[in-house]
């Protein structure tokens, strides 16, 4: 059946227009000023035919150049280039002038030669996806290969031109302003609030397409820490939230949920012989809580970003993603090395965040190095110590690492145990100043809390 289909669809014709693409070279050799319209809007690859590719490959970059175009440039051109021939010689150059009477609906022209393309990509799409089905394959992986490969049609359909400022202050930032101050639209256009007052009021909440990476060393607690973050926004701010968690699975998750909502030891809920009465009723309140929350927990390991992409989008709705550990994430594609492959992860999970207009926070290792720093520097980590690549602190547009001290002896020396004393360093932040905020580490409960600094100060 699959075998029917491919041949159907290899003996379908592809979709194109000869005269909108003929009329598109035609306007720009009649009118050259209107190269600058076309230039903007299609790509050589968007023309069927090989021989208009080719000729607007040379007009744009004749264009690229600042040399003049018509007829006898764009002639003179083909000819020292060899390609004269190719391109149907001069007798179709002639013909491609003759075609189109006016450059006037040059934009029309423009708009056809793109539908016919897309309509191609779809074509060729479909083929690939019956190929990929007939070699075989997990059927999930087979449907998120699928699904982002409509997607990046979709995605390629959508063209941002230069905008003049005074629009984007009226149409764009004037109405957002507006809608923050109304209390009815506000919460839409803010940045989500995390329930950490003093981080929130530095970052300004977790605001949209923004990439946040929490870093800190094994131990520390960088998946509690991303629960707390999932907890505080789902259940306190009511919004959605995916977790996708490459080390745990999601029962373990829940049980983490569950230790912070409900108060109950991690250990009794590993062991529910030990839960008294009244933690078993503590325990019932904590689950319809949570049961409510939209949290969506995904235990998927190996994960690559398109699959995650594919998963987030066949949602009705996301607010924020959360990822345990960038560390245990693969490319799509295969690399040399490790700092390759990172580097593609990293700017993939911010394109992600752009395209789904959501923040995204990822956990991320960090090197071992930092434990070895001495000094006043003790247990500080910085950017450079985000582990693999460099290009994590680039594309992040918030940067955040979890630091707990370590314990003194009698000697005043360190004795390696960790205090509950933690400070969250924001290490980078495009929307505002970095700072350190301390928090207090509840490991019973695997929860953190702000300090009471006003209480202390007092």
């Amino acid at each position: 059946m699959a075998e029917d289909i491919l041949f159907q669809l290899e003996n379908t014709k592809m979709p194109f227009s000869v005269e909108a693409e003929q009329s598109v070279l035609g306007s720009v050799l009649i009118d050259p000023k209107c190269i600058n319209t076309v230039a903007t809007s299609l790509k050589p690859e968007h023309f069927y035919l090989p021989q208009h590719k080719e000729i607007y490959t040379v007009l744009l970059s004749m264009y690229d150049h600042s040399n003049p175009i018509d007829f006898v440039t764009l002639f003179e051109t083909l000819k020292n280039n060899g390609a004269i021939d190719r391109c149907g010689g001069k007798q179709y150059i002639t013909q491609l002038v003759q075609t189109v009477p006016s450059s006037a609906n040059v934009t029309t022209y423009i708009d056809i030669v793109k539908e016919r393309y897309y309509a191609r990509s779809l074509l060729l799409a479909a083929q690939t996806i019956i190929t990929d089905i007939d070699n075989g394959g997990d059927a999930s992986e087979l449907i998120d290969s699928a699904e982002q490969k409509i997607f990046e049609i979709r995605e390629g359909r959508i063209s941002n031109e230069l905008v003049h400022i005074a629009s984007v202050i009226k149409n764009e930032t004037y109405d957002r302003l507006q809608k923050i101050a109304d209390p009815k639209t506000r919460n839409d256009y803010l940045g989500i609030k995390c329930g950490i007052q003093e981080l929130d009021e530095t970052l300004t909440g977790f605001n949209k397409s923004d990439l946040i990476i929490l870093g800190a060393r094994p131990g520390v607690g960088k998946t509690s820490f991303a629960l707390n973050i999932a907890r505080n926004i789902a259940v306190d701010a009511k919004k959605t939230v995916c977790f996708f968690s490459l080390e745990m699975t999601r029962d373990q998750l829940a049980q983490r949920l569950l230790s912070n909502e409900a108060g109950i030891g991690s250990d009794h809920l590993r062991d529910s012989s030990k839960m008294t009465e009244m933690e078993w009723v503590r325990l019932a309140q904590a689950s319809e809580v949570l049961s409510k929350a939209n949290i969506y927990l995904d235990e998927t390991s190996s994960l690559t970003v398109p699959q995650m992409k594919a998963k987030v989008r066949r949602m009705e709705k996301v607010d924020m993603v959360i990822v345990d550990y960038l560390g245990l994430m693969h490319s799509s594609t295969a690399k040399e090395n490790r700092v390759q492959e990172v580097s593609e992860i990293s700017r993939g999970l911010k394109v992600m965040a752009k395209e789904l207009n959501i923040p995204v926070l990822v956990c991320a290792q960090l090197n071992r190095g930092v434990e070895g720093k001495g000094g006043a520097a003790a247990h500080k980590p910085g950017l450079a110590d985000l582990r693999d690549s460099g290009s994590i602190e680039q594309d992040a547009d918030i940067v955040m690492f979890l630091c707990r001290e370590t314990q003194k002896g009698i000697d005043g020396e360190e004795d390696g145990a960790k205090t509950n004393e933690v400070e969250l360093l924001v290490a980078k932040n495009r929307h505002g100043e970095t700072k350190t905020i301390p928090l207090n580490w509840d490991g019973k409960f695997t929860r953190f809390t702000a300090v009471d600094t006003l209480h202390e100060e007092m």
